[in-house]
């Protein structure tokens, strides 16, 4: 084909799937199976496009994978997941290797598979998605805490697991359980370190430097991420772990042009997600799932009713983790991308049955995501661990200004939100704090809708959907921010109910 037919072929592909995403959202399915079904439409067996090369795949999909764990860093607030970080932890860790064990066990005795095919088949299995989880987030209400939990465990496991599947893969690989524990050991740690050094010294730089267009900025936070990725594996340490850290140190930074850094990351890893899951789906063979179904079906089986909770369980003994809580996170690890990407390291190997175990797991994250994905938000709901009918969180965006130490920060207020009908000097902002502006929605006499901004006096009343430009010192900034959430949440007198707007 010529570069006009592909590239004519190419945006034709990316707008179809652009539509899909709003097909898929109101189905509650995750978009990955719409982009798995185009990519399985153009290959070979409907439309002819022959794509078999596995190396190729990886290469391209590991790539993928680092734009969607960055997005996910960066969109992801630290103030909302800190508290879900330790079981978030402990089940990257002691549940993803709990999960290994008792689908490795289960693929051998079940299938008399190897013990190497067995605990490859864990081990691809083992990690919850970050593209799928994410997109299930983003539409559920749910407590920040748990929230959190779900976010940060799918960004931490990632990375174990890979370095898993490169050893198993390996080729004559001969190391013993100490020497895998202090090789994990060693990477996670170097990798986290080197995230935490590129994120924070990535972010003071920005600070200082003054770049002659707003968006170059996206550029520059994107490129510091990834030069995270490289850096780390050049030290033979963790990339995925140094990336996803790196985003997360940039993302909850005072970064110039903030909104503009996570619109531009967001739709990056949109189109690393659609150009991911049609791939995956033209290197899948139509012909060779229908043989796997079966074992797909049991090895799915075993992993989502007994490997995943019996994971969660264990993992968050101690975390004051509720009944409720754990049963969500049992049914919400998702799998997606990331096995499928892990399933076509053991083809570039050579391993024996490697194109039997990435059919399996095709089948094992279509199946389980139609099965999962629709039925997250009624049991979250029948669980009663929704945030349903409260009233949305303040939308804060913050521009620094770095010169005078101080930050401009953009605050919308929502629907629902007890700060309206509050006068602004009720609001009790901290000294170094002022609103300084006020855009309003006015409808007229002919029913048009027009916005008007004003400076606001200390007895103007707030109204839902105004928007608020407020100036605030750089030492004040987090106590500006507090009072404005405890009152949006609880009204003027959010002090007395306990709430401080954390």
């Amino acid at each position: 084909m010529r570069l006009e037919a592909w590239l004519a072929l190419g945006s034709a592909m990316v707008l179809v799937a652009i539509v899909a995403v709003r097909l898929s959202y109101r189905l509650g399915l995750p978009s990955l199976l719409a982009y798995l079904g185009l990519g399985l439409l153009l290959g070979e067996s409907v439309v002819g496009i022959d794509f078999d090369d596995a190396d190729l795949a990886q290469t391209l999909g590991l790539a993928a994978l680092v734009i969607i764990l960055i997005e996910g860093g960066l969109t992801t607030n630290w103030r909302h997941v800190k508290s879900g970080v330790p079981p978030a932890l402990s089940l990257a860790i002691i549940g993803t290797s709990l999960s290994i064990v008792i689908v490795a066990a289960a693929a051998h005795l079940t299938f008399d598979l190897d013990w190497r095919l067995s605990f490859l088949l864990g081990a691809v299995l083992a990690p919850p998605d970050s593209a799928a989880v994410f997109s299930v987030l983003r539409r559920l209400p749910l407590p920040h805490r748990l929230a959190g939990i779900l976010e940060a465990e799918s960004g931490f496991n990632d990375a174990p697991v890979v370095i898993l599947v490169l050893v198993l893969s390996a080729p004559d690989e001969k190391t013993t359980a100490a020497g895998l524990v202090g090789l994990l050991a060693f990477e996670l740690a170097v990798g986290a370190l080197v995230g935490i050094a590129i994120g924070w010294g990535g972010a003071w730089v920005l600070r200082k430097v003054a770049l002659p267009a707003s968006g170059l900025y996206p550029l520059a936070v994107l490129s510091l991420a990834v030069g995270a990725y490289g850096s780390a594996t050049l030290l033979h340490s963790s990339g995925f772990l140094a990336c996803y850290v790196a985003a997360l140190v940039l993302g909850n930074a005072r970064l110039p042009h903030r909104p503009a850094t996570l619109g531009f990351a967001e739709g990056i890893a949109w189109l690393a997600q659609i150009g991911l899951f049609i791939m995956l789906g033209l290197l899948a063979s139509p012909t060779e799932l229908p043989g796997e179904l079966w074992h797909g079906i049991v090895a799915g089986l075993v992993l989502v009713f007994v490997a995943r909770p019996v994971s969660v369980l264990v993992s968050t003994i101690g975390f004051r983790v509720g009944w409720r809580e754990k049963a969500f996170l049992s049914w919400a690890g998702l799998r997606g991308a990331v096995p499928i990407i892990l399933a076509t390291v053991p083809m570039t190997e050579d391993i024996a049955g490697a194109d039997k175990l990435f059919a399996a797991v095709f089948v094992i994250v279509v199946i389980f995501t139609i099965l999962q994905g629709p039925t997250l938000p009624p049991l979250a709901r029948r669980l009663g661990i929704t945030l349903d009918g409260a009233p949305a969180d303040l939308g804060v965006e913050a521009a620094p200004l770095e010169e005078l130490h101080a930050d401009l920060l953009e605050i919308k207020i929502p629907d629902g939100s007890q700060m309206a009908g509050v006068e602004i000097f009720e609001l009790r902002l901290p000294p170094g704090a002022q609103i300084t502006l006020v855009l309003r929605e006015i409808r007229g006499a002919d029913g048009i809708v027009e916005r008007h901004s004003f400076v606001p006096g200390p007895t103007t009343v707030l109204q839902e959907r105004d928007e608020l430009l407020v100036v605030t010192t750089a030492a004040d900034r987090e106590a500006a921010e507090r009072r404005l959430r405890a009152v949006s949440r609880r009204g003027k007198l959010a002090g007395w109910f306990g709430e401080h707007g954390d």
